[in-house]
């Protein structure tokens, strides 16, 4: 089974080009944090370049920008290639079945400074009257 599941953000707006063939493909690299800290207490990433192909290449490219942040499901798939130096380079991508967009860096901002402010209080007496059932509407 070949499928990688991501949530990132994007490093840099992504480029939209055309095939000969007349298919539209996107590609971006997300930036995807790793699940535990280094030993200095930093969080790394791992920087996955991204393919999309038809539709979604265009929607992609109409609607991401740098910094938005995305969920992938696709394949991983690995290539190879000659380099003008005569080497033989490798690269491996993400080729994109699905792509769904989650929120901006503007966004994301406007919510880390929604969690730095205190939390609305209410009192604990209304909210249990709230969820008391009254003996009349149960049907037994």
């Amino acid at each position: 089974m070949n499928r990688a599941c991501l949530i990132g953000n994007l490093t840099k707006d992504p480029e939209l080009s055309t095939t000969t063939s007349g298919l539209s493909v996107c590609k971006f690299t997300l930036a995807v944090s790793r699940r535990f800290q280094s030993a200095d207490g930093s969080r790394e990433a791992d920087f996955l370049p991204i393919i999309v192909w038809k539709a979604q290449a265009e929607n992609c490219a109409k609607y991401l920008k740098k910094g938005n942040r995305a969920a992938v499901v696709g394949t991983i798939q690995t290539r190879s290639y000659d380099a003008q130096d005569g080497s033989k380079r490798y690269v491996t991508e993400i080729i994109a079945d699905e792509v769904q967009f989650l929120s901006s860096r503007e966004s994301i901002a406007e919510q880390s400074a929604e969690d730095d402010a205190p939390a609305p209080r209410f009192d604990r007496s209304e909210r249990r009257a709230e969820l008391k059932p009254v003996d009349e509407d149960l049907p037994f």
